[in-house]
């Protein structure tokens, strides 16, 4: 049963983040053994040279990741929302590409993510056009449910077109793999909706973000080694949500408006041991532009044709794989120095408070900024309506001048004729006229002619 939600954005927000972004999530499960046939992930074009010199500490220096086989295809994405598709393995972690200006302000940004083709296929970013007015792009949907992936094609959604998420326990039918198609490893985090980890991550590893995210927008996060990060909403309008006892079972997103996210992570889970709370533009185009950490480029597809949207049991013919090394930054190879205070104290009272001052304050400026944003994409849209209004208003009344003056023309084309059809018949009369009296006055010169 579908109820109806209408929760303010402090409540969306925490229900986002406490259903589908998995906090404190349970210790990592151990990497995959050598019969888990993964895909390799990808690899440092030039890997940093050993340092015998280099500090040494606990911290585990960053393992770069071998090169990984790439299948690129552009795609024509469907115009109506595609069945959901339950994959046994996670998608890889997200390749780098850097979109060039659009074309034109009615262009969306509708590529740049892992799909379901048998196997993971990267669909290159492209500007497209909407197919009809009015349409607006839906980003891919990811679901971590039990050991599987459920997933949801991108696509172009009417102006009153919503996103339906599966209904948790909808009987799907496990999807088949491509034959010579090593399958790569299941999922590695909390249930529910996520993003594709950052480029240069281990892979199987996902980031529990809220529904609607666009996956690119972990462009910029450090990779990934152990379960942790996460996507939370920074600011968003959602109206229509269908909650049941934490569970999501189905979930409709009406007028759905992300600005921003943030990305959070512990620094236990990031390839750099460092900590994460950055706020990331939510446009997929802008999230893609952002500089990578480690940058696994995308490769360009072989075909310039765009494959057709998968449905099951229908082959798609797929160009052959693409070999794609990652290029990691080299102070990422070298073990990481753990902070330390000196002599192990911790910090004195006044050093605390001076923190948490600029902790406050560095809150209130970004929950300014929210606000500030906030007020101007209102003010915003209600620039946009008003000169929509007066576009209508003086477009309606440039028709009413121009029925007018149409109708006037036509009155006076009608009068000009009626009074061409007067003159022309009164001309007619009076040849009639003239007529019938020359025939009388033959008449009657004939009768008084003398007789011959």
């Amino acid at each position: 049963m579908k109820i109806k939600f209408a929760g303010s954005l402090l409540a969306a927000a925490a229900a986002s983040a406490a259903l589908l972004c998995g906090c404190n999530a349970p210790a990592p499960p151990p990497p995959p053994t050598a019969d888990q046939t993964a895909p390799a992930p990808p690899a440092a074009e030039q890997a940093a040279p050993a340092d015998n010199n280099a500090p040494q500490s606990s911290e585990a220096a960053y393992t770069p990741p071998e090169p990984q086989p790439v299948v690129s295809v552009y795609q024509d994405p469907p115009t109506s929302q595609p069945p959901p598709v339950e994959v046994a393995s996670a998608p890889p972690p997200m390749l780098v590409e850097e979109p060039p200006p659009p074309p034109g302000p009615q262009y969306a940004w509708t590529g740049g993510y892992w799909a379901w083709y048998g196997r993971w296929v990267w669909v290159h970013g492209r500007w497209l056009p909407p197919p009809h007015p009015d349409y607006h792009w839906i980003p891919p949907y990811y679901d971590h449910r039990g050991d599987h992936v459920v997933f949801v094609n991108g696509f172009w959604g009417g102006p009153h077109v919503s996103f339906i998420a599966p209904a948790v326990g909808a009987a799907l039918i496990l999807a088949a793999v491509l034959p010579g198609v090593l399958e790569g490893p299941p999922p590695r985090g909390p249930e529910g909706v996520f993003v594709p980890a950052p480029p240069g991550s281990a892979p199987g590893f996902i980031i529990p973000a809220p529904m609607g995210t666009p996956p690119a927008v972990v462009t910029g996060a450090p990779p990934v080694v152990s379960e942790g990060m996460r996507v939370n909403v920074s600011n968003t309008n959602i109206t229509n949500t269908t909650v049941n006892n934490t569970v999501i079972n189905n979930t409709v997103i009406n007028n759905r408006v992300v600005n921003n996210v943030t990305i959070v992570a512990p620094a236990s889970a990031t390839a750099n041991h460092q900590e994460v709370n950055s706020t990331v533009p939510a446009q997929a185009h802008l999230a893609a532009a952002q500089a990578p950490v480690v940058r696994v480029p995308a490769p360009a597809p072989a075909s310039s044709k765009p494959v057709a949207p998968y449905v099951p049991g229908h082959e798609v013919s797929l160009p052959p794989p693409q070999e794609v090394r990652a290029v990691v930054p080299p102070e990422l190879t070298r073990p990481q120095a753990a902070p330390t205070r000196e002599a192990g104290r911790p910090p004195s009272e006044p050093a605390r408070q001076a923190a948490a001052g600029r902790e406050q304050e560095a809150i209130e400026a970004k929950r300014k900024a929210a606000t500030a944003e906030t007020e101007m994409n209102k003010n915003a849209q209600s620039e946009a309506v008003t000169a929509k209004r007066a576009a209508e208003a003086n477009a309606a009344e440039e028709a009413k001048r121009k029925a007018a003056e149409s109708s006037a023309a036509r009155t006076r084309e009608e009068g000009a004729a009626k009074e061409a059809a007067a003159k022309e018949a009164e001309a007619k009369k009076k040849a009639a006229e003239a007529e019938s009296a020359r025939k009388k006055a033959e008449e009657q010169r004939k009768l008084h002619a003398p007789a011959q």
